[in-house]
């Protein structure tokens, strides 16, 4: 669970700029501002937040991209639907349940919204917040649902990563020995680390090309 209390909202539609990719463009009507217009297609990063801690997550990976976060409240199905790519996280508050695991909008918006969505083929990356020490046996399940979720509307996940470094017992967002579905947080017991592994995580996406158009390898 999240324990720190903050307000739940940060509202923002947006597209990435090129300077987060490192690109520089100069001159609005050159060939090159173009090509990285083409290139660079929207990207949006959607959370909930039981108590501050998950929006806290979505804004250390929205700088790191250069970007903003939408509450996932806010939005509608045809704006991430126009998306090329979602950045997608979520808390953990019923512990040990078997579905809507969040306590957020989440837990609607994954079974009355997401099926009614064409979203087949859509890169997806999925990040977490928990808190590992107290609630050890159930650390971010709620982004093992939403890799769930999404996998089964067609859609191809990016970002996984290593469970080294995490203390633990078990965990639904682990869908592979020894890999999470994406980056999970815990702004309880680790938080000096958090800002840091969103940087990392953004740059490793990067590198798996779910910033671009070009087709990357992903699971599906």
């Amino acid at each position: 669970r999240e324990t720190m209390k903050f307000a739940t909202k940060t509202l923002a539609v947006f597209c990435l700029p090129a300077v987060a990719f490192g690109f520089t463009i100069s001159g609005g009507n050159s060939m090159a501002a173009r090509r990285t217009s083409s290139a660079l297609r929207a990207v949006g990063i959607y959370y909930d937040s039981s108590t501050g801690n998950t929006e806290t997550c979505a804004g250390y990976i929205a700088t790191a991209a250069g970007a903003s976060a939408e509450y996932i409240g806010d939005t509608t199905e045809d704006e991430m639907m126009s998306k090329d790519a979602l950045i997608v996280g979520a808390p953990t508050w019923h512990t040990g349940a078997d579905t809507e695991r969040s306590g957020t909008q989440w837990d609607q918006w994954l079974y009355n919204t997401l099926p009614n969505m064409n979203l087949k083929d859509k890169k997806v990356a999925i990040f977490g917040c928990g808190d590992q020490e107290s609630y050890s046996d159930y650390y971010c399940d709620a982004a093992g649902e939403l890799y769930d979720c999404f996998i089964k509307a067609g859609c191809k996940v990016y970002g996984m990563t290593s469970t080294d470094g995490y203390n633990h017992q078990a965990s639904k967002a682990e869908v592979e020995s020894g890999s999470f579905c994406g980056l999970m947080f815990d702004e309880d017991n680790q938080y000096d680390l958090s800002e840091e592994r969103a940087k990392k995580w953004v740059e490793q996406l990067k590198q798996e090309g779910f910033f671009s158009q070009v087709p990357a390898e992903a699971t599906a």
